[in-house]
């Protein structure tokens, strides 16, 4: 990048997206080995101090070390992590399936859940679709989670959710089982070329729904777009304008025709890939059971946790890195 060559070359996008990468690899590991070092000359001094003094010192110094083992823990993480796609944002869609009003319910707990995640990891969440159920809950939503190695993380969450409470619906208070699916999707990088013809799209626009104002309740600004060669649906409702839609909608479009793309190579030696089946039961990944009991389940890595409150606030990451140690073993 030194040489004066470099802003004239060709390949210059690729090699800024390659050092990009390398350096989310390498800096964390930098970091923790400078903070290695300096608590290792803490120890040392500790040891030469008084031994009331002393152990103040190696107190804080406990406290420090138990921080940098989760660095740590959460940088192993991230070498499960080695295709092209993982260290994109992703687009994350939550759909109701059995169980009417409770699997909407369900949906809104579940973005909630995804929500809280990105939060605690520095991440940043955005709403681009949502469609509201008329008597309360989401029958789907649509998320764009932004962050490095998102789409890479988040590939655990792909399947079947079962959720087992006492409805809050229900007058009787009988317990009720409620599903819903979530697919994710990478945003690919804006150097990607995807190409797509217009002949092959078919555009509808339509009145936005929900809350939003007068003018977006006026206006036909949402935006549909279905690729009529693989029949792929995507839709955005966010902005009040009619093009920034359509081209948030582009963009979610491409990103699943390369996820495609991608799918149909791998479909042979990655079982991550596999079809979620129907929304019901016999198809989930994971049980999120509040009564008789309380207990989250993940039904392929068999990982599970008692505390489903503090799941449902987010605390996925034991399931994820269950799930991509898992996953790497079986590819083993």
């Amino acid at each position: 990048m030194t040489s004066p060559a470099f802003w004239s070359s060709e390949d210059k996008d690729d090699v800024i997206q390659a050092i990009k990468k390398l350096k989310l690899t390498l800096d964390p590991w930098k970091k923790i080995d400078t903070s290695l070092q300096d608590l290792s000359q803490l120890y040392e001094m500790a040891c030469e101090e008084e031994e009331s003094e002393k152990q103040e010192i190696l107190d804080g110094l406990t406290e420090e070390l138990l921080t940098l083992e989760k660095s740590i823990q959460q940088e192993e993480i991230k070498t499960l992590l080695d295709r092209e796609e993982d260290i994109c944002n992703t687009f994350l869609a939550i759909n109701a399936g059995a169980g009417g009003t409770e699997s909407c319910d369900w949906v809104n707990m579940l973005l909630r859940m995804y929500q809280r995640w990105a939060m605690q990891k520095g991440f940043t969440s955005k709403v681009i679709d949502l469609l509201p159920d008329g008597e309360g809950g989401i029958k789907n939503v649509i998320v764009l989670i932004q962050g490095p190695y998102a789409f890479g993380h988040l590939q655990s969450e792909k399947g079947v959710h079962r959720l087992v409470r006492i409805s809050p619906f229900d007058s009787n208070k009988r317990r009720h089982t409620s599903f819903a699916s979530v697919d994710i999707t990478p945003e690919i990088d804006e150097n990607i070329d995807i190409k797509v013809d217009d002949v092959d799209l078919k555009i509808d626009t339509y009145r936005s729904g929900g809350a939003g104002g007068q003018h977006i309740n006026k206006t036909d600004s949402a935006v549909r777009i279905t690729h009529i060669p693989t029949g792929i649906v995507v839709q955005c409702q966010n902005n009040r304008s009619q093009h920034r839609n359509k081209a948030a909608a582009m963009k979610m479009l491409k990103s699943k025709l390369y996820e495609k793309e991608i799918q149909d190579r791998r479909t042979q030696q990655d079982s991550s890939y596999a079809d979620k089946g129907e929304i019901s039961w016999g198809n989930q990944i994971r049980s999120y059971v509040y009564q008789p009991y309380t207990l989250v389940k993940d039904h392929r890595t068999q990982h599970q946790s008692g505390n489903i409150l503090s799941v449902m606030d987010g605390d996925l990451n034991d399931f994820i890195e269950a799930y991509l140690k898992h996953k790497k073993s079986n590819k083993k």
